[in-house]
């Protein structure tokens, strides 16, 4: 075999995720697993029973639809009318795909081309850098910094330049929990209007925002034809596992993304379509409901961070806190995470493997809330061994 490297080179440093990282950790030390944001309890019984049903009567066992089946892509525009007055055409203006991921992945192979730039806001995602990665384009960071974690909008035009192509947002954002102001967002829109840029917008986490509202920057005026919204059914009705994600757009924006995503999975999660379309139509006290346990959640894990001896940032959204270490004398959150298993039995995530820069998030780690009571307890409780 030649010299050169195995990997694509454009994948270059980013590895496993940390995810799987610290996920495997917890597992070797039996430590409370506050890094990957997954429930560890179910979501609705109806909307598992909807699942059961659909396996037990055919539907969805064999290749569903390469779009996804009608009655998820009508639920979703549904959906997108209820909460926002947003309105897309079920059969050429959503695309359902497994899971957001997929959805960023086939968004960034569809729209970029090499040497085209995209502003992302930083800490991101991680699966982000790899997409923007694969499709050959330069990802830009527009810093989120602490306590507030708001967008400098100035920085943000400076940074647009005649590469850059697309804008990726998050919103309520992940790690942060910062969630987008309606002032932010018509700033961040008039910008892509002017200078003609593509927008693409992950909103998973839509439905759990604590303060503020969540807004989807495609209903801003001349938003909707350049706009790539992106959401799933994980975060709200507790199956991660089942990766249902779905797209909404302009129909050729639509279509571009799906020319890119049926070389991916094609088709995946066939009955569990079924069972999302009917999630969706729940009634409003379910999306209330969710959103007022998870922010009770937040404030405890919350206040057991600050007695352990945290530096806590309040999110407004999501279900992840970031707290910073520098109270402890530390300083290398990726250093103290891979310790913590064996110092306290938790794990959590440290912030700076979302950053290009990890000098910026350098003391900064990331625990997540959307556990049970008594594990949220415990955890708190392991913690308050740091300070002795």
């Amino acid at each position: 075999m030649s010299g050169r490297p195995l990997l694509n080179r454009r994948l270059d440093g980013l590895g496993t995720t940390i995810f799987a990282e610290m996920s495997a950790l917890a597992t070797a030390t039996g430590a409370i697993n506050l890094g990957q944001g997954f429930p560890d309890t179910d979501g609705p019984e109806s909307v598992r029973e909807a699942a059961v049903r659909a396996l037990r009567d055919g539907h969805g066992n064999q290749y569903p639809p390469g779009p996804g089946i009608p009655e998820l892509r009508t639920a979703v525009s549904d959906h997108q009318r209820r909460f926002y007055d947003l309105s897309f055409e079920p059969d050429t203006e959503v695309l359902v795909t497994a899971g957001a991921t997929e959805a960023i992945a086939a968004a960034m192979m569809a729209l970029l081309e090499p040497g085209d730039e995209v502003i992302a806001f930083e800490p991101f995602y991680d699966s982000y850098a790899a997409c923007i990665a694969m499709a050959g384009a330069k990802r830009v960071p527009l810093t989120l910094r602490a306590p507030s974690f708001r967008p400098d909008l100035e920085e943000l035009q400076a940074k647009i330049t005649p590469q850059t192509r697309l804008l990726l947002l998050n919103t309520p954002h992940n790690p942060t929990g910062m969630v987008l102001t309606a002032e932010e967002q018509s700033a961040i829109a008039a910008l892509a209007v002017e200078h003609d840029l593509l927008v693409v917008t992950d909103e998973v986490y839509e439905h759990l925002v604590y303060e503020g509202t969540h807004r989807p920057i495609a209903a801003l005026p001349g938003m909707r034809e350049r706009t790539v919204s992106i959401s799933s059914a994980g975060k709200t009705f507790s199956f991660t596992g089942w990766k249902v994600g779905w797209v909404m757009a302009d129909g050729p924006l639509v279509s571009a993304v799906r020319t890119a995503k049926q070389y991916l999975t094609y088709v995946s999660a066939g009955p569990f379509q079924y069972a999302i379309a009917e999630a969706l139509r729940l009634p409003n006290a379910y999306f209330d409901g969710l959103r007022a346990d998870l922010r009770r959640k937040r404030d405890l894990l919350g206040d057991g961070l600050r007695a352990a001896g945290f530096e806590v940032y309040q999110p407004q959204g999501t279900y992840f806190i970031t707290t910073d270490i520098t109270p402890f004398g530390e300083k290398d959150a990726s250093a103290f995470c891979r310790a913590l298993p064996e110092r306290c039995g938790v794990v959590a995530i440290p912030n700076s493997v979302f950053y290009d820069d990890p000098d910026a998030g350098r003391t900064q780690v990331r625990f997540t809330f959307c556990k049970r009571d008594d594990v949220l307890n415990e955890a708190a409780s392991r913690l308050r061994h740091l300070a002795s």
